[in-house]
């Protein structure tokens, strides 16, 4: 039987690649989507909306009647609008949450731990598969190498981005810090310049590169005396991180209430 899901923003980028992306996936079946009050896309038909044939589906301003035989909840928005959503599914049929927002303030998480108790949600600030992967397998080498092993991150992406280093890099960073067990806050060294730029034991250095329409490429060298090692993801494009949502999707439908991520979708 196929899992039911409602896309939270589908007139967005990110709800228009997910919703294009659910119909080439027969374990799901798109039964809603929402927008903003006062959005142009509001009574369009989600498949128009994606570039594709129609659904018969429509896209409504309020995740209530968005979610109204859904089972899964995927939502790439804002913090408010997340939350918002969160507090209203408990009177909808939806048992998971795929989240993707980010930038939520400690306040906000605790609202998000306390959803947790009646939901299972999926949450990640990367839904690329091969990304998680990597974090995997990064955790682990920094579990089985030694101090005298150096980490250093590569990451470049588009012109147009603002942030750096970029969200997954950090994510990647954190991923080592985690598995040599020390504080990622007090070990990464984000510019090297100048005659002081010498490398200090335990680092983990980040560089940085912005250009043309890069989707995404991270790189982690691990480096002794002797040897490299290095692991690399490429994007080759956006369609990786609606393909992971809703692999979480498909997994959260069948999972207790609680707070997961997407090692857990991955066996990690």
């Amino acid at each position: 039987m196929s899992t039911q899901l409602a896309i939270a923003g589908a007139a967005g980028r990110m709800g228009r690649a997910l919703i294009a992306a659910a119909g080439d996936d027969a374990g799901l079946q798109l039964v809603g989507g929402s927008e903003r009050a006062g959005s142009p896309s509001l009574g369009s038909d989600l498949g128009l909306l994606a570039g594709g044939e129609a659904l018969g589906v429509s896209c409504v301003d309020s995740p209530l009647a968005a979610a109204k035989t859904a089972q899964v909840w995927i939502d790439f928005t804002t913090p408010a609008a997340s939350l918002a959503a969160l507090s209203a599914l408990k009177a909808t049929s939806v048992k998971a949450i795929v989240l993707g927002t980010t930038g939520f303030e400690p306040a906000q998480e605790a609202q998000i731990a306390e959803a947790a108790q009646h939901f299972c949600i999926v949450r990640s600030g990367n839904f690329s598969l091969g990304i998680n992967l990597l974090m995997g397998l990064v955790k682990q080498a920094a579990e089985r190498l030694g101090p005298d092993w150096d980490i250093e991150i590569f990451e470049a992406h588009h012109r147009r981005k603002v942030d750096a280093p970029s969200g997954t890099a950090l994510m990647l960073g954190q991923a080592a810090a985690d598995g040599r067990g020390v504080s990622h806050t007090e070990i990464a060294v984000y510019d090297r310049h100048g005659v002081t730029a010498a490398r200090k034991a335990g680092e983990i250095g980040y560089a940085v590169a912005r250009g043309g329409g890069i989707i995404g490429e991270h790189e982690v060298m691990f480096a002794s005396e002797d040897e490299v090692i290095r692991f690399s993801h490429s994007a080759l494009n956006r369609a990786i991180f609606a393909k992971g949502a809703l692999a979480a999707a498909r997994w959260a439908a069948g999972q207790s209430p609680g707070l997961y991520a997407m090692s857990d979708v991955l066996g990690l």
